[in-house]
């Protein structure tokens, strides 16, 4: 599999990445479908401290075990649990991020994370002392490279102008546009690599998603879904899948270094990955395919 370098790092991402999130909390079938991605090609496996309370992040470190060198491992942290309250608060302090940073470490079974990510932020953090502390973070060797994951364009502004951030993860599909009015240009210009998550529109970009269709997404109703998805299958060529070429879609924005997707069965990673052996869409399709779309735009947090 095609592989990308992650911003300025020297991390070789595959292009195609595993979201662990949805692998569940069956150890065994989870670390088949980890094993099976790694042997497909997926070298990027992205978790986080929120996903089934640490969990996940123990089931991902115990199938890496003996693998540890043949992957990029990616996790997230701002998502604190205050003993005693239901839920989760939003925490971007220096001392949560050096606290939270060894429980992550701890249950990955790891000396190093290959990407910390803060997931989320607002612009009322305390984006400097966030800083500080994920570079303090690298210094010390605890991490390689770090990033953040939001969907703000104000934060995203700020981190991407005052930190060493050498990624972004936000939600990019061809129901999701977002990001092409100033993010992805953004990108390009500060050298930072895009981590697209769902590419597949939480599954309605796929020849099975009509059902997945009718509860609509974002600004488009479940009627206007229905004529979309005509459409694309309409355009749908090249021996490609309505899957296949979303996820081509995603990678075709020279900033997007993953187009990161989630299975929750063997089944489902070798239809997601099978996307890497499609060929890229070229000028023609990519216009038909952005007439076929809206060109959405953020309404908050500009």
């Amino acid at each position: 599999m095609k592989q990308n370098r992650l911003g300025s790092s020297d991390l070789l991402v595959s292009e195609i990445g595993l979201g662990c999130m949805s692998l569940g909390t069956d150890e065994k079938q989870a670390t088949a479908i980890i094993d099976e991605a790694i042997e497909l090609g997926v070298n990027f496996l992205d978790t986080a401290d929120l996903y089934d309370s640490g969990r996940n992040e123990e089931i991902v470190g115990k199938a890496i075990k003996n693998r540890r060198s043949e992957v990029i491992v990616g996790t997230k942290v701002g998502n604190r649990r205050v003993p005693g309250k239901d839920g989760w608060t939003w925490d971007a302090s220096k001392a949560y991020i050096l606290s939270a940073v060894k429980d992550s470490l701890r249950r990955l079974g790891t000396d190093y994370i290959d990407l910390y990510q803060l997931h989320g932020g607002t612009i009322d953090d305390p984006i400097g002392e966030t800083i500080v502390a994920f570079e303090e973070l690298k210094q010390a060797g605890l991490i390689r490279h770090y990033g953040i994951s939001s969907i703000r364009p104000n934060v995203i502004r700020e981190y991407a102008s005052r930190s060493g951030i050498v990624s972004l993860m936000s939600q990019f599909s061809l129901l999701d546009r977002r990001p092409e009015e100033t993010t992805l240009p953004l990108l390009a210009d500060s050298g930072i690599s895009m981590i697209a998550r769902g590419p597949l529109a939480s599954g309605i970009l796929t020849d099975n998603g009509s059902t997945k269709a009718e509860r609509g997404y974002l600004d488009y109703s479940p009627e206007e879904l229905a004529g979309v998805r005509e459409t694309l299958l309409g355009l749908t060529n090249e021996g490609r899948t309505m899957g296949q070429t979303a996820i081509r879609y995603a990678l075709s924005a020279p900033s997007v270094a993953v187009a990161l997707t989630g299975a929750s069965s063997a089944h489902q990673l070798r239809i997601n990955v099978s996307a890497a052996a499609s060929q890229p869409l070229n000028d023609a399709e990519l216009k038909a395919l952005r007439s076929a779309t809206k060109p959405n735009t953020y309404r908050d947090h500009r």
